[in-house]
């Protein structure tokens, strides 16, 4: 975090200058800053040093640098690091495994963090994409109601993937979800 200059740091002739109450007092030559902040027991710290002219206050500056700092912290512990979390299918996944790692993938989701669905091939497998392509299709059909599509399904070597990212407000979709009686699929 960068310091701010003060007391004999500070460079310019003549300042606009803020008292220790938080009053502004005007502009002054700086040496009448420094003794106004000397004679209070206090530092004039420049606050604003692109202003024209710079701004200066006068405080203890330790306690000020020490509220700064504090501040920061409080704000990158609200800050959410999105991750990217893999969930691997085989082009035959079975009924339950896919339902489960599903429940995973809505998980994630529920957390923010965005999901890369990947389906490996192995060996003569490699002849039946379309069951990859298939899985993924499903899984997008079955999750379009928390999440987007980021990157289409992409296919590299013996891998397909898609990545999906949640959307705004999935706490609420699935707090209405839940709520609502579930739809039964008519058997054909």
């Amino acid at each position: 975090m960068p310091k701010e200059r003060i007391n004999n740091q500070i460079t310019a002739d003549k300042v606009r200058l803020i008292g220790a109450d938080g009053k502004q007092i005007g502009i002054v030559p700086l040496r009448q800053a420094l003794e106004i902040a000397e004679g209070a027991g206090l530092d004039l710290v420049e606050i604003s040093p692109n202003a024209e002219p710079p701004v200066c206050r006068i405080l203890d500056f330790g306690k000020y640098y020490f509220q700064k700092e504090k501040k920061a912290k409080e704000a990158k512990k609200k800050q959410h690091e999105v991750e990217v979390k893999e969930i691997k299918f085989g082009p035959n996944t079975e009924e339950h495994d896919y339902n489960f790692k599903k429940n995973n993938a809505i998980k994630f989701l529920k957390q923010q963090n965005k999901v890369k669905f990947t389906v490996r091939f192995r060996g003569r497998q490699m002849a039946h994409k379309d069951l990859g392509y298939r899985v993924l299709e499903r899984l997008k059909e079955d999750l379009a109601h928390i999440a987007e599509v980021d990157q289409e399904a992409v296919s590299d070597r013996n891998l397909l993937f898609i990545v999906m990212s949640p959307k705004k407000d999935v706490e609420g979709i699935l707090a209405a979800a839940e709520e609502a009686p579930p739809v039964e699929k008519e058997e054909s």
